[in-house]
């Protein structure tokens, strides 16, 4: 099913804006130029500048005109999607590089968070990930010995690993995602061509069977320059968004 209108049009401007047709200060085409170009009312126009507004990639309003204040593109917090999709889905063209992928002794930090003995196996990953050919992010992930031994037989740089395992009926039902700000290490400040010591936003996902047993664990760092993420929340929620998330990046 296609998605509503508003999506569309929001979608459109954010490849606009991340790709450098639409610079940071630039003005946004009128509302009257966006019901035209889309063949819409002014209903899912706004929505769409409401919703780019509120994550922060426009300013304006109440009178005055839009305009650009961020090329960072965002990814919704309540609806993780893959690195790959969430790219694709905003018109950008994801990349990955598997810089090591090797079977290893359970370090005491990774045998507390998968709930293995340390020592036994288990399957270390590190990625480095890219928009339009541009490093965005490094991945350090390990899986349980189980799961992760289905990677020597995958071409890891061919999409989506949890895509992958998904089809090899891998239940990765539940993912925990907790954020924090880091400096850059060397191994980042080299790949992901920044400074050492430079700020990074960091994801640390726990991921787990409908059953709650762990599978993975990952910690990843993004370039904030190049990637946010947005929270929506609302009086009426039961829980915060944090507590809702369900899907998982990879």
């Amino acid at each position: 099913m296609d998605r509503p209108l508003y999506e569309r049009i929001a979608a459109e401007i954010r490849h606009q804006i991340a790709s450098g047709r639409l610079p940071v200060g630039a003005a946004l085409p009128s509302e009257s130029q966006l019901c035209e170009q889309w063949g819409a009312s002014r209903g899912p126009v706004r929505q769409a500048l409401a919703a780019l507004r509120a994550e922060g990639i426009i300013g304006g309003g109440q009178g005055k005109p839009p305009v650009v204040r961020s090329q960072a593109v965002t990814q919704p917090f309540e609806t993780f999607l893959s690195f790959s999709r969430w790219a694709h889905d905003l018109g950008r063209t994801p990349g990955q590089r598997t810089l090591e992928i090797a079977r290893r002794p359970a370090s005491p930090e990774a045998a507390e968070a998968l709930r293995v003995a340390k020592g036994e196996p288990v399957v270390e990953l590190l990625r480095l990930r890219s928009l339009d050919g541009t490093p965005a992010m490094i991945e350090r992930t390990t899986f349980i010995w189980s799961v992760g031994r289905l990677l020597f037989d995958h071409d890891c740089d061919s999409g989506s690993i949890f895509a992958f395992l998904s089809g090899q009926g891998v239940d990765l039902a539940r993912g925990r995602h907790v954020f924090d700000a880091v400096n850059a290490d060397a191994t980042d400040s080299e790949l992901l061509e920044i400074p050492p010591g430079a700020a990074l936003l960091r994801e640390r996902r726990h991921t787990s069977t409908t059953a709650g047993e762990p599978l993975e664990y990952s910690d990843d760092r993004y370039r904030p320059d190049l990637v946010s993420f947005t929270i929506e929340n609302s009086q009426q929620a039961a829980r915060p968004a944090l507590l809702r998330t369900q899907g998982l990046v990879s």
